[in-house]
């Protein structure tokens, strides 16, 4: 059950890398306005990934007189380690990592915890198949890659990849150390999409936690001008590939035991 406590009962996780032009459209300012009206304690952590253009100075021009939101920086690592870092930092009793683009908005926090309050450790959204404002392309290869992974992993999982997930911190704890992609040595340059979201699902499987998938309102409204790679057939080209071969390394993992510890 959540409590009127002081502490946090949830903490926000928003990873940052280049994120200025959807920062100036006033996400934070619908996270605020959202949770400001919640009866539970919160708190925000914006998570700056090294960050090229002006995202840095927007986030802490907005956090500074906001006592529950709060900034942190690191070496740019991706995605994973910028939720890592959240999640270390978190004092709340359950995480929820949303993406800065407040595809989902943060409202639909509303449809997972009653997911959470009923006994379930993960909670994930699960994006609509019309995937309002994505390509024609984008929606075929969603499908694709559906088909293609549930063959090998986590067949109970339609949507590994929507951006919002939540879980109990201390399951986050125990999982995360886990990620392959943290204990890389090599360091991602620049943006790239990862399916980190797969390995993660499949750690969680395997520690016991139990996961509720929920149907989440999702519409692109990522206005990001710093993750183009020769227009949308040519990012959707390279995302697949860089998907496949996590996916597969995911299950060769498996196959030679790498995650029998979990």
């Amino acid at each position: 059950m959540l409590t009127d406590k002081k502490e946090p009962v949830i903490s926000v996780i928003i990873p940052c890398y280049n994120e200025a032009r959807n920062l100036e459209r006033g996400v934070l300012d619908e996270v605020l306005d959202y949770l400001d009206g919640r009866e539970y304690a919160w708190e925000v952590i914006v998570v700056n990934d090294e960050s090229t253009d002006n995202s840095r100075s927007l986030i802490e021009h907005f956090v500074r007189d906001k006592d529950a939101f709060y900034v942190v920086d690191i070496p740019h690592g991706g995605k994973p380690a910028a939720v890592w870092a959240g999640i270390q930092r978190a004092r709340g009793d359950v995480v929820l990592f949303t993406d800065m683009d407040q595809s989902t908005p943060i409202a639909e926090l509303g449809r997972l915890l009653p997911w959470y309050e009923q006994g379930f450790d993960v909670v994930i959204g699960s994006r609509s198949t019309e995937r309002e404002g994505s390509s024609l392309v984008r929606k075929a290869g969603s499908y694709v890659f559906l088909t293609l992974r549930r063959l090998f992993l986590l067949r109970d999982i339609i949507d590994t990849q929507c951006g919002f997930k939540l879980c109990r911190r201390s399951a986050a704890l125990e999982v995360f150390p886990h990620l392959e992609f943290l204990r890389q040595e090599e360091k991602p340059s620049g943006w790239k999409v990862t399916a980190y979201d797969v390995e993660l699902l499949y750690l969680f499987e395997k520690a016991g936690c139990m996961i509720k998938e929920v149907d989440v309102t999702w519409s692109n409204r990522d206005v990001s001008d710093t993750k183009s790679q020769g227009g949308d057939l040519a990012r959707y080209l390279n995302e697949s590939l860089q998907m496949a071969r996590e996916v597969t390394r995911v299950k060769i993992n498996q196959l030679k035991g790498l995650y029998d510890k979990v």
